[in-house]
């Protein structure tokens, strides 16, 4: 029972801790002088970095951002999982470390628990998680984005086509469905002031260059 214990303690709090840099914050002050708490909707995610700073900076904060799930998901499937586990105690194990970092983008605790949506966050982890169903998302995610422009809708629409793909592709692996089923909604709980907007219709749309300036959109 300690074994196990110890293993998932690692594995959130490693994933919590890693996904809380606030990289948007770090990217916009090092290498443009900006606070980006005091512009735009104050997110730290890479929407209100794209408003505020443009496409490379917005770009590589997203990365980075992907990252902070993709590395504790990595260190939860090679190094803490126990070899004897079977496919359900490996997949629960990271699902743990990427809800973990979800939480630690969202509520950093070196920020004043400040961040993002944790959407880019999720993805990384389901990169490693659900490779199949990563890439079939990110599809539907630009195709929203094009059609749509609009980051917050785009990001809640790809989040409800998640249990969706993931069933047929892993029907084998129940557990990666019911977390499927439970981020769905932790997405749309992170989009509620979102939702409001575009109840309203005040959610702007984002262009080729940068995201409208006369509304505020979170979603990260």
């Amino acid at each position: 029972m300690f074994d196990v214990v110890w293993r998932v303690a690692v594995a959130a709090g490693f994933g919590y801790l890693l996904a809380g840099v606030p990289f948007g914050v770090i990217v916009a002050r090092r290498l443009y002088h900006t606070d980006i708490t005091k512009v735009g909707s104050g997110n730290t995610g890479a929407t209100n970095i794209f408003r505020t700073l443009g496409w490379r900076a917005a770009l590589s904060v997203a990365l980075l951002d992907v990252a902070k799930g993709v590395v504790p998901a990595l260190l939860a499937r090679f190094v803490l999982a126990d070899p004897a586990w079977n496919a359900s105690g490996r997949d629960m194990l990271i699902i743990i470390s990427g809800v973990a970092a979800m939480a630690g983008h969202m509520y950093s605790p070196y920020f004043r628990l400040r961040g993002g949506k944790g959407v880019a966050t999720a993805a990384g982890a389901i990169l490693v998680l659900m490779p199949k169903v990563f890439f079939v998302l990110f599809v539907i995610f630009v195709v929203l984005i094009l059609t749509l422009r609009i980051v917050s809708l785009a990001s809640m629409l790809t989040a409800v086509s998640l249990p969706l793909i993931t069933w047929p592709l892993y029907p084998d692996r129940p557990v990666l469905f019911a977390f499927a089923c439970v981020a769905v909604p932790l997405i749309f709980w992170s989009h509620r002031a979102n939702i409001g907007r575009l109840l309203r219709h005040e959610e702007p749309r984002i262009t080729m260059g940068r995201a409208s300036d006369h509304n505020r959109e979170e979603s990260s």
